[in-house]
Formats: structure tokens, sequence, C-alpha cells
């Protein structure tokens, strides 16, 4: 008899803790939106898992051989936009000294590209035949 009523008690107890969880007002996580997302890089992939978007902090590189013949990259922040292919046809860039856009048309080395560094700016088109048109104030 003794253990029939410990399962009565037992039974009562767990219907009132269902019935006040059931009571409460539930929130789904999607409701719920973070104040901020952190990290060091985001990227965006598309159903094959290729990066398709990407905004990422890049170091400063001391010893980096750039296309103009200076030496030294100063760090960076990146944003790519990147076609199906592989191929990024949007960056836009801000380092410590100034920024750059470079949108890329279908074929290589299609784009253009629009810099602001230090006291300088420059634009310059390049067509798919490698033809290129500098313009600086």
């Amino acid at each position: 008899m003794k253990t029939h009523q410990i399962l009565l008690a037992l039974s009562a107890t767990n219907a009132a803790l269902l019935a006040f969880l059931l009571t409460q007002p539930h929130r789904t996580a999607a409701q719920e939106v973070a104040p901020v997302v952190r990290g060091r890089a985001f990227e965006i992939v598309d159903d094959h898992g290729r990066v398709r978007a990407e905004i990422k902090v890049f170091p400063r590189d001391a010893t980096a051989k750039m296309p103009d013949g200076t030496t030294g990259y100063p760090e960076t922040v990146l944003l790519r936009l990147i076609d199906s292919k592989g191929g990024p046809h949007v960056k836009i860039a801000a380092t410590e000294d100034g920024s750059a856009i470079s949108l890329g048309g279908e074929s290589n080395p299609t784009d253009i590209q629009i810099l602001a560094r230090g006291a300088n700016t420059s634009l310059k088109l390049t067509n798919k035949d490698g033809k290129q048109q500098l313009v600086k104030p």
C-alpha cells in the first residue's frame, strides 16, 4: 500500500510540473537577435560549400612585394564577393592609410580599380586585352 501512495504522489508531482512548464511562454531561437556578432572572419558559402562572400582582417606584412614595386602591406579589412568559378568580382578594402574598390568583369583582367591611399587617388580601367587607362587628379 505504501508503494502505491508513493507512486501516486510522484505522478501528481510530475503532472503539476508538466502543467507548469506548458503554461510558461516559449521563446524560439529565431526571435532572439544577438546584439553583436564577433569573429576573425565571416564567410558565406553556396549549396556546394564554395565560399561566395568573405569579410576578413589581414595582418600587416612588411615584406610583401606590391604590384607597383613598393614593399610592405598594411593591416587590411577586406570584403570579397566571389562568382561561382571562384573569381573575386568585387573587393572593398580598408587599410590604415586609405581604401580601395575593385570591380572585376567576366574576363580576366577586365576590371576597375578606385584607390585612395595617403594623399593620392586614382582610377584605373583595364579591358580584357590588358589595355589600361589611368586617371589621376
